[in-house]
């Protein structure tokens, strides 16, 4: 069972907080139905990148060097912004809650992936109709969008910049340039 997005199309910013693995992170997400775009907070060689899901492909952006990294669009990474998720087999309501100023519907949800079943607690904002807060039930994993604002994202956005160049130019055998990343860093 594949989840439908709705009829309209969703146009929305905000800063998206991710916590997994012990870890946060936080990063401004600009997203529209079949393009985002993630403006990373934390500190790394990449710090923005842009997910092309028309085009298939993710632009991972260093922006102090000038160059990107494209890599093929892999489905996993799309945020999960619509109230029904993909596979969901269940939905019950179990609670009410102020998120972020807005006023929030709680759910417990059941998504039926293959032979695995995962739950999942979503806060869906019902003044605004987006989903504020999901969290694996075990606690494993959690995002949430803060200070979201529904309207009109700018295509520039979601272009690479006309100065960058590609990383794989200083990847071929031919080319003796010095590597433009640390040895640990991973793209």
């Amino acid at each position: 069972m594949i989840a439908q997005a709705p009829a309209w199309a969703l146009e929305f910013s905000a800063d998206q907080v991710t916590r997994a693995n012990g870890k946060t992170h936080i990063s401004n997400i600009f997203y529209r139905d079949d393009r985002w775009r993630l403006e990373h907070q934390d500190i790394g060689p990449v710090n923005v990148t842009i997910v092309r899901k028309d085009k298939q492909v993710m632009w991972l952006l260093l922006s102090r060097l000038k160059h990107y990294k494209e890599i093929p669009y892999d489905s996993a990474q799309a945020p999960k912004v619509y109230e029904k998720l993909e596979g969901e087999v269940s939905r019950d309501k179990i609670g009410t809650e102020t998120l972020d100023g807005h006023p929030t519907a709680l759910y417990e949800i059941r998504v039926q992936e293959g032979d695995r079943t995962d739950t999942y607690y979503q806060w869906l904002a019902t003044d605004i109709h987006f989903p504020l807060k999901l969290a694996k039930k075990d606690g494993s994993w959690i995002v949430e969008y803060r200070r979201v604002r529904i309207g009109h994202v700018s295509d520039f956005l979601f272009q690479l910049p006309v100065n960058f160049q590609p990383l794989e130019r200083f990847d071929g055998p031919k080319e003796k340039a010095p590597s433009v990343l640390p040895p640990d860093a991973k793209m």
